[in-house]
């Protein structure tokens, strides 16, 4: 029975308390609604924060509360998840406040809310560009933040997001094929800007592999009169990609390539 009273007693202070917070948030009592939000915050009830603050940007906009209030504003909807709004208000924080006591924070912070909501390599990568240059410009006007390592490690990982990226358009254009033109070379010109966009990049074997094997490819369903001089391509490039990578994870593959580049020219001749 006690237990029974206690949950009954529990749901009754829920139930007045969401009925405060109603007559709370249709109330013009804006001091009222700064010092709830003010509580909310330090009780980690940041939902409830977003929505009275949201208010109350447009209220105190131009006082001295607007700093506090955008800065709250931002860490609650960082610590809800939304990292798009939450980088949206640490923007506005910091082009409101350029020099504001949260400005490097709030700099360093919309970087990091965008590099993690950052898309999916397979996705459209104008989400990872931008974070890449909220993050870039961080590092600009802080240069000797504490926050420095963090921020070139995750410019770090974005970098090798739109490498794979560029990977898996590589990757595309070889299985197109010959499909409504010639996507091998298509293949062959995103490999190479990509090693030179990304020239510390993990997947360079990766890269260099694939021109190499579009460039077989592409000999060997080319017509008979230019098969020769492009399997004569396919060997130059084995050589410069076996230069390059002597021990590599294709070089099996790669062997293959070449000793039927070399058959074919023996054919020829």
């Amino acid at each position: 029975m006690k237990v029974k009273y206690l949950f009954i007693l529990l749901i009754c202070c829920m139930l007045s308390s969401c009925g405060e917070y109603y007559k709370l948030q249709k109330s013009n009592d804006y001091d009222a609604k700064w010092n709830k939000a003010n509580e909310y915050y330090d009780q980690g009830k940041y939902k409830r924060v977003i929505e009275l603050m949201e208010e109350l940007k447009a209220v105190y906009k131009g006082t001295e509360r607007a700093e506090q209030c955008l800065y709250m504003l931002a860490n609650s909807y960082y610590r809800t998840k939304d990292y798009y709004s939450a980088a949206a208000q640490y923007q506005l924080y910091y082009k409101t406040f350029p020099k504001g006591t949260f400005a490097e924070e709030c700099r360093f912070m919309s970087g990091k809310s965008s590099f993690i909501n950052s898309p999916d390599p397979r996705l459209s990568q104008e989400g990872t560009i931008e974070a890449m240059d909220e993050l870039t410009v961080f590092l600009e006007y802080y240069p000797l933040s504490e926050h420095r390592a963090e921020a070139e490690e995750m410019l770090s990982t974005l970098m090798e997001k739109l490498a794979y990226k560029a990977l898996l358009n590589c990757q595309l254009y070889y299985n197109l094929g010959n499909f409504m033109g010639n996507n091998y070379e298509s293949c062959i010109v995103t490999a190479n800007n990509a090693l030179k966009d990304f020239p510390s990049s993990r997947y360079r074997e990766d890269f260099s592999f694939l021109i190499l094997k579009s460039r077989f490819t592409y000999a060997r369903e080319s017509v008979a009169a230019m098969i020769p001089e492009r399997m004569r391509a396919v060997v130059d490039e084995y050589y410069s990609f076996t230069n390059d990578y002597p021990e590599s994870k294709y070089a099996k593959e790669a062997k293959s390539m070449l000793d039927q580049a070399r058959s074919y020219l023996k054919e020829d001749n």
